[in-house]
């Protein structure tokens, strides 16, 4: 339950919610808070129509095969899971995990390893591709085969690259894709209210999220007035990665949680810029 004083710290403040894996919860918490959410679903997450390679993974990994495994996201690791759960073998999975060594990209699958009671053996202090490079770079990855759970399908040419410099061999899944599903509509309407000054703030969590409002937006000819919108507009970003898609497109987000990369403090940091006006 939110305190009485909780809820009216964004009283009257119209935020937009590009979200889709958990749209309702954040849609809640701020309600609770006195805001208004503006939704406006941008992707959505499935599971990879594309089922033989990644069973074919999990065999190697069950099997022994991999050498050290990174997990760039938390809902990767739980479509592995479900993978595993299907076929009869959630314990064999979280042995192998139990067995070599784990890297976790941010604290997301982090997370998701706490609650099949692991931990991971390596975490980078930014969670970015740059970060979790930076730290890896420190391992001994030669000869090593190095499973690669991918963010979405994406395949990350960059952290590749590294992978096979430092004389590893990568082996990369794609448990799940991404899916653009928001009609083009809906996306024109987010435009027109953002361009006229109507919204307090936009949240975003993810980066797939930045990269399908201005493909959207640039299909109909109005990706410059969006990235003016957003520069006269305060922009959250949940954690770095997202920031760092926001900054690419020239519009450095003006609200990020401290430490912690989550819906929670994400409200937090919201509550702190905006709860002061109005």
């Amino acid at each position: 339950m939110v305190g009485d004083g909780a809820k009216g710290r964004l009283r009257g403040r119209r935020v937009a919610l590009p979200e889709s894996r958990e749209l309702d919860l954040l849609a809640r918490m701020l309600a609770d808070r006195g805001a208004e959410p503006v939704r406006c679903p941008l992707v959505s997450i499935r599971d990879n129509p594309d089922r033989e390679p990644v069973l074919d993974w999990l065999d190697r990994l069950l099997g022994g095969e991999l050498d050290h495994l990174v997990l760039f996201t938390g809902e990767g690791l739980r479509r592995l899971l479900a993978v595993a759960t299907e076929r009869g073998r959630q314990r064999e999975l979280v042995a192998a995990l139990a067995r070599i060594p784990v890297t976790a990209r941010g604290p997301k699958p982090a997370r998701e390893l706490r609650r099949l009671g692991l931990q991971p053996d390596h975490a980078p202090q930014e969670a970015t591709t740059g970060g979790l490079i930076h730290s890896l770079s420190a391992l001994g990855l030669n000869g090593r085969r190095v499973g690669v759970q991918l963010y979405g399908a994406e395949p990350n040419e960059p952290f590749m690259a590294f992978l096979r410099e430092a004389g590893a061999e990568p082996d990369p899944v794609a448990p799940y894709i991404y899916a653009s599903e928001a009609e083009n509509r809906r996306v024109a309407e987010l435009l027109d209210e953002l361009e006229g000054g109507q919204l307090d703030s936009i949240a975003f969590t993810s980066r797939q999220q930045v990269r399908r409002l201005f493909q959207v937006a640039g299909r109909v000819g109005r990706e410059e007035g969006l990235a003016a919108a957003l520069l006269e507009t305060p922009v959250a970003a949940v954690g770095p990665v997202v920031a760092e898609a926001l900054s690419q497109r020239g519009v450095p987000p003006a609200i990020t949680p401290q430490g912690s990369y989550f819906m929670k403090p994400l409200v937090r940091a919201l509550e702190s810029e905006l709860g002061g006006f109005g």
